[in-house]
């Protein structure tokens, strides 16, 4: 295997001291314009890439972003919101040469526990936050350590000043600052989706074909979204004169087998829904399959409206009606903030594009003899 070059080796083909080498590379000054042109030209004829743990250690950017899901590894192999969310970050990232450091955790405190770890190893130059919740733990901790961040879903509070030790000096990085880093905010930005306007054209849409009794199958609880979602079917219903005995949520963890047994549920009860809004496609298409088994045909006697739009809701059959949303380009407006704020950009606020409502085969006016 080749042996990648070092500082040592292209201080001997430049005829300098390493210590040259360390402040041409670095952008420092010591070097005069000649040497510091020699050396970079040497370091290109040789292939030399500045080790990102060196860069780190004397406080220059890492050269990536960091992205940690906490959710139940189960839910993650069928859901395609996430997997779509990446390819959109990965594009801008790709693009900016920035890498991307992806981990999966458990729960929120193994989140906070990855983001400790990547701060004291200067493993990333800022972060991705996803699924914002009540009582989120992350903003105040981000702002803590310094860690620059994009929250996907609303902001969480701005972010204030702190102070962090002094990098340990590297001999081959050269000569860095022996005092404490000087405070500085860490910045935190958002983009966020507009979840209550999405709602409202549901309901618009399911009203208007004449349903009264709604259940939305939430995803999990304590997720921001969720709650907005929850809280404009709410609004929207009691806006039409429609109380919780009408239209209500129950939640779920995302997965197909919560999205079934939740059908199963509600299609069981006395006086059962005319139409299920599921928080995404796979359990949308679950619950179909619940419809289809349970004799209930879709949409004479129940209709169906997915949250998420993807390839599944247009193949199935009856094809569903589904919010639809650019999710990658979700995705390149997060990467792209989130670079801008590395950038020295101020944090801030940004829509992504309203999502719309494809009504197809799974929606239709309730069955005429529907109790309201």
């Amino acid at each position: 295997m080749a042996r990648r070059p070092t500082i040592k080796d292209i201080a001997r083909r430049a005829g300098v001291s390493e210590s040259a080498v360390s402040f041409a590379l670095n952008d420092r000054p010591g070097v005069s314009q000649d040497t510091r042109a020699r050396v970079r030209g040497v370091a290109e004829e040789l292939g030399w890439q500045a080790n990102s743990a060196a860069r780190a250690l004397s406080g220059e950017r890492s050269g990536a972003v960091g992205l940690v899901l906490a959710r139940p590894a189960h839910t993650l192999g069928v859901e395609s919101f996430f997997l779509r969310l990446v390819s959109g970050i990965q594009e801008v990232l790709s693009a900016a040469r920035t890498a991307l450091l992806f981990q999966v955790v458990e729960d929120v405190d193994a989140e906070c526990a990855v983001y400790r770890r990547w701060w004291a190893e200067r493993r990333v130059d800022g972060v991705l936050v996803v699924d914002p919740r009540t009582g989120d733990p992350r903003p105040a901790l981000l702002a803590e350590l310094g860690l620059p961040a994009v929250t996907i879903g609303e902001p969480g509070p701005p972010a204030g000043p702190v102070t962090v030790p002094a990098p340990a000096p590297d001999p081959d990085s050269g000569p860095v600052p022996g005092s404490p880093r000087t405070p500085a905010p860490a910045p935190a930005s958002a983009v966020r989706a507009d979840d209550a306007g999405a709602m409202a054209q549901v309901l618009d849409h399911l009203y208007g074909l004449g349903h009264r009794r709604i259940v939305h199958i939430a995803g999990l609880p304590g997720l921001a979204h969720t709650v907005r979602r929850m809280d404009s079917l709410r609004s929207e219903a009691q806006r039409r004169g429609l109380g919780p005995d009408h239209v209500r949520s129950v939640v779920t963890d995302y997965s197909d087998a919560e999205g079934a047994a939740a059908t199963r549920r509600v299609l069981a009860e006395p006086q059962p829904p005319t139409a299920l809004v599921y928080d995404n496609d796979v359990m949308a298409v679950a619950g179909s399959a619940v419809a289809a088994e349970l004799g209930i045909p879709v949409p004479d006697r129940l209709s169906i409206v997915a949250w998420d739009d993807s390839a599944l809701c247009r193949v199935t059959h009856p094809r569903l009606t589904a919010l639809v949303r650019d999710t990658a380009g979700f995705g390149r407006l997060a990467a792209e903030e989130l670079l801008s704020v590395l950038a020295g950009g101020p944090p801030r606020v940004r829509e992504s594009e309203q999502p719309r409502l494809e009504p197809r085969d799974s929606t239709a006016p309730p069955p005429a003899h529907t109790d309201s």
